[in-house]
């Protein structure tokens, strides 16, 4: 992973810009589509559309991104969902992670009682391992991106 702010994908940026487009339209401002790409890309801090789509061009897929698709393990339990927020920590060595799962998965391994999560906050390492482990060494959360 780069130690520079992950941008979201291609397909969530359009997608940024269609909900832009339609956000407005409900306020009767009517802009076109490329208008709404450009405001995107302004928004991430660039200098238009053109120049925001080739630095994605550049960027590895599988990489740790905002909006991107995720699945892996949570205490042990598997999981898939979305990434709401990333933030580079230790200079880009960790990253803290805020996810929403599809479903809430159960983080309490007794019969008797359970407790569900559908939003965790975790910190994991470039390789997506976190450096937090249960008692028998497990990492608290494990990433992989999925290509969806």
């Amino acid at each position: 992973m780069t130690t520079t702010s992950p941008l979201p994908s291609l397909e969530a940026l359009k997608a940024q810009a269609r909900n832009l487009r339609a956000s407005l339209e409900q306020e009767g401002n009517f802009i076109k589509h490329g208008e709404a790409l450009e405001f995107i890309a302004a928004q991430y801090g660039y200098r238009n559309w053109n120049t925001l789509h080739a630095a994605l061009g550049n960027t590895p897929r599988g990489e740790l991104a905002v909006s991107s698709r995720i699945s892996g393990a949570y205490l042990g339990q598997p999981f898939t969902g979305t990434i709401l927020s990333l933030s580079s920590l230790d200079g880009g060595t960790h990253y803290r992670v805020v996810l929403d799962l599809d479903e809430a998965v159960d983080v309490v391994r007794f019969d008797s009682f359970s407790a569900f999560r559908k939003r965790i906050t975790g910190t994991v390492s470039r390789d997506g391992l976190s450096p937090a482990r249960t008692s028998d060494g497990t990492p608290h959360l494990v990433l992989e991106v999925s290509d969806r």
